[in-house]
């Protein structure tokens, strides 16, 4: 059954407005989602899968509600044995390995902290995280090199007490195979003070570090249920269906769709297990297992739509998500005639669940990041804290006056100044600017440090990106603002041609003059630097401010 309906006041909406006023999430006392979600649908729908697992090569695996409780509580037991108790923070870096559900369950049925990891973190990273986040047992996977990173970081991470291995054995290192193997899933729920619950801490997100070092985002045991509304009303996650998020195990995109609403809606999580996206591939394995919902960023639609879509049954996909950056409407008009599938654009960040969405009784407007969810007080705020008005750009802020919302952050760990300084008078600033259109759409300009104010302008980043996108030259770009004397900033773009084009004066005219045509001619690059790559985070996001300091180092 899906619990969702438990959770929630009503579940049916007839329209955006109704969902608006009536959607009311119901948090019971003592929630533990892997008590009280995968422990009961263990129990009530044991045999029902939970999880699919296809890896590159290899046999799919498919565990059911009662498999993951059954391996959760045996690495509990594991976990156990090695000292991990409430509050202890642990690591995961599995990339997308089945055993990342066991153990996090696991760690939620003890009241560990659990932090997932990209294994794409260097020495340094994870010195950094490790002492920041008071690390004191580090699960990885025995691939991507991410152990060799490991063991160079230990010395200097004094709080790690032991490390763990999957799938695989090291010296200096536990095999987590091994344990697992000689450990019976024998494992006694905790007395009431003794596991995580309501307000304690549960999740520890790093942030993908674009403006600076990454901030540690802490999410306590109610957040699973603020993506009731991620699964269910924007994912569209339905119940007995097959879903698959593209995101890897380390970031925090990977539960909003590989793990708390798709459970609660009753929806199996299915995972392809890849190092290389080759988009075939991923149709293939798409239309071979019947996917039903389905959600990735722009980047992936924009190889997918260069494929023949036709050569693949794609008839079990219902619906389909997009997130992570705003899409360009090319792409959607491409996917929506291959596929006869609208894409659904939704906002969020790590501190929060999806905040602005399209949702079900909404027409899509591609590029927009849609109309507030109801569970977040969303407005547009100027400088002096004042709501903007239609069609004037102001800072995204979710306003907090009447209580925290259920799924939002309950702060930024052991660093109280930096929560101050983003959550005061009774709004969370999340630094992005937007503006509202007539009908109450909201359209990304850029994060308030991106925004370039030109000649009495204010010019978001993306309008200007997406315009050059558009020409064949472009294979990514990134648009910052650089100091003028006569206009305070101008437009600077830096681009990275796509094969079959090479630099030169002409090609940076022909570009301005593109992006002349496609918006206000005010908008357009006013310089234009090529590049063979652009700086960005670990997680994929270009760094505007590294090219902000590289311009002014000349």
């Amino acid at each position: 059954m899906a619990l969702y309906h438990q959770y929630l006041e009503q579940s049916k909406f007839g329209s955006y407005e109704d969902f608006l006023k009536n959607y009311r999430i119901i948090v019971p006392e003592r929630f533990n989602f892997a008590y009280d979600v995968l422990d009961r649908m263990a129990s009530e729908t044991p045999d029902q899968r939970a999880l699919v697992w296809v890896p590159v090569e290899g046999e799919t695996l498919v565990f059911t509600y009662a498999d993951v409780k059954r391996e959760s509580d045996r690495a509990a037991c594991v976990l156990q044995r090695l000292g991990i108790r409430k509050g202890d923070a642990v690591m995961l870096i599995l990339k997308r390995h089945f055993e990342f559900w066991f153990m996090i369950m696991a760690l939620h049925k003890l009241g560990a902290v659990t932090i997932p990891a990209t294994h794409l973190l260097t020495e340094k990273d994870l010195v950094y995280r490790c002492n920041a986040a008071h690390i004191k047992l580090v699960v990885a996977t025995s691939q991507s090199g991410v152990a060799d990173s490991m063991d160079a970081a230990r010395a200097q991470c004094p709080s790690v007490k032991e490390l763990m291995i999957v799938r695989g054995q090291r010296e200096g290192w536990l095999s987590f195979d091994r344990l697992m193997a000689e450990t019976p899933a024998e494992f006694t729920k905790p007395e009431a003070e003794g596991y995580a619950c309501d307000q304690d801490p549960m999740l520890l997100y790093f942030t993908s570090g674009t403006t600076g070092m990454p901030k540690m985002v802490r999410m306590s045991c109610t957040y699973p249920l603020g993506h009731i509304a991620t699964a269910v009303y924007w994912l569209q996650c339905i119940e007995g269906g097959l879903h698959l998020t593209v995101s890897e195990t380390g970031w925090a995109k990977s539960v909003w769709g590989k793990l708390y609403g798709q459970w609660l809606a009753g929806c199996a999580v299915f995972v392809y297990d890849f190092d290389k996206f080759v988009a075939g591939d991923l149709l293939r394995v798409v239309a071979e297992n019947q996917v039903t919902t389905f959600c990735a960023p722009p980047t992936i639609y924009r190889f997918l739509v260069q494929e023949d879509l036709a050569a693949y049954n794609l008839a079990a996909l219902k619906h389909c998500a997009v997130a992570g950056e705003p899409l360009n409407p090319e792409v959607y008009n491409k996917w929506l005639s291959m596929t006869n599938i609208q894409l659904m654009e939704a906002y969020g960040q790590t501190e929060l669940c999806v905040t602005l969405a399209t949702f079900p009784w909404m027409r899509p407007c591609p590029g927009s990041m849609g109309k507030p969810s109801p569970q977040f007080d969303v407005d547009l705020v100027d400088e002096e804290g004042e709501s903007c008005a239609a069609g004037v750009s102001g800072e995204v802020v979710v306003r907090t006056r009447r209580g925290t919302p259920v799924g939002m952050f309950a702060g930024y760990y052991e660093d109280p100044a930096l929560t101050d300084s983003v959550w005061h008078d009774g709004m969370y600033h999340t630094g992005d600017v937007a503006w509202r259109d007539e009908w109450g759409y909201y359209w990304f300009v850029g994060r308030t440090d991106d925004v370039i104010k030109s000649s009495g302008y204010r010019i978001g980043p993306f309008e200007v990106e997406s315009a050059l996108m558009e020409h064949p030259a472009v294979m990514e770009t990134a648009i910052i603002g650089v100091p003028d004397e006569t206009r305070g900033q101008v437009i600077k773009a830096t681009v990275v041609l796509a094969k079959g084009y090479e630099p030169c004066d002409e090609l940076a005219k022909e570009l301005k003059e593109h992006v002349k045509r496609i918006t206000a001619p005010y908008k357009y690059p006013r310089i234009i630097e090529f590049a063979a790559e652009l700086p960005k985070t670990i997680s994929g996001k270009i760094r505007r401010v590294e090219l902000r300091e590289q311009d002014k180092k000349g």
